[in-house]
């Protein structure tokens, strides 16, 4: 079991995001089980530039692909000190695909994205409803495709989710999002 009161911050604090918006405003109606079962790995990437990132992220996929998947179901890498601005993290999602397809994981994991300022396509960048991927800090989440595959079967209706999460986070606003977070 891991030591939380020892966690280094930007892990304790994806940790309460995990638990208050992603699972206490059911963003994600997949997550809760993963946590509850401990099947969740967060690692603290400690890179500064995206070529130092590229090498924590190729390990966290193997170790992903090798690893019992009733053990570990999916990873969060944490990077605070790279990919801070938005538009970089954006660029550096063609990297990350780039290493799924060098490693043959391709219909295997998949990444997905999650950053503090986080802005969907179209979207104006203080629409709430972009708080659906802003995370306290940006982040790679490794997804097993077998298991997405698995709880979207399972649920009555997935393509509601994310129509219910933007009504949602309109409704919380901006300031009562980022309070969640803060008490």
């Amino acid at each position: 079991m891991a030591d939380l009161t020892h966690e280094p911050e930007p892990i304790a604090a994806t940790r309460r995001w995990l638990e208050r918006a992603v699972i206490g405003l059911n963003l994600c109606p997949f997550a809760k089980s993963v946590h509850v079962k401990r099947q969740i790995r967060y690692v603290l990437a400690e890179a500064t530039t995206p070529a130092a990132l590229v090498p924590v992220l190729e390990a966290e996929l193997e170790r992903l692909r090798d690893a019992d998947p009733a053990l570990l179901d999916t990873t969060l890498i944490v990077h605070p000190h790279v990919l801070q601005d938005f538009l970089d993290y954006n660029d550096f999602l063609d990297e990350a695909d780039a290493c799924i397809d060098r490693l043959g994981l391709r219909g295997e994991i998949q990444v997905a994205s999650f950053h503090p300022n986080y802005v969907f396509a179209g979207e104006a960048a203080d629409d709430a409803a972009n708080c659906t991927n802003r995370s306290p800090y940006p982040m790679l989440h490794l997804l097993r495709e077998a298991s997405i595959e698995r709880a979207v079967a399972a649920f009555p209706d997935p393509d509601a989710i994310v129509e219910r999460n933007i009504a949602t986070m309109r409704r919380l606003g901006v300031a009562g999002y980022r309070g969640l977070l803060d008490r």
